[in-house]
């Protein structure tokens, strides 16, 4: 009885030295973009937006929808900026739909600014957050003269 005793406290002590000796690593500490753009942290991965271009007609501001990337709401964590931008410009706003360009692309102009949070990340990397619940709908992060669009299901 005795060695059994021993050797089910020896388990253990093994157990929980493999355990802390193990390293652990945050959920942030993985985060590595191949390349600099925007990206947008699922619960599954790390998923690049495609940039899209700011046109101004007639002192109008807005984009041509360029099938933009579809998420679904419960699946978005947050966003990550790579690269050298301006984050003092940096702003998340819905598109709402204007017009229809001549050759048959809809037009979206940008709605009014959601509030974000945004941390540096070391280098030129950057996590945004937003300080409030997003919904559904036709969103973009816009820098200076290039936007990258996305859909919420």
């Amino acid at each position: 009885m005795k060695s059994v005793n021993f050797i089910s406290k020896i388990c253990i002590y093994l157990l929980l030295a493999v355990l802390a000796g193990s390293p652990l690593y945050g959920k942030d500490d993985k985060i590595k973009p191949k390349e600099p753009g925007v990206y947008i942290k699922t619960n599954k991965s790390l998923i690049r937006l495609l940039p899209n271009m700011v046109f101004d007609e007639q002192r109008i501001l807005f984009i041509e929808s360029n099938n933009p990337g579809h998420f679904f709401l419960k699946d978005i964590e947050y966003f990550i900026v790579s690269g050298k931008y301006n984050m003092d410009v940096l702003t998340l706003n819905p598109l709402l739909f204007i017009n229809v360009s001549p050759l048959g692309k809809p037009r979206f102009i940008f709605g009014k600014d959601t509030e974000i949070d945004v941390k540096s990340k070391g280098g030129n990397l950057y996590l945004v957050k937003p300080k409030t619940l997003m919904g559904r709908g036709y969103y973009c992060l816009w820098i200076e003269d290039t936007v990258w669009d996305f859909v919420i299901e």
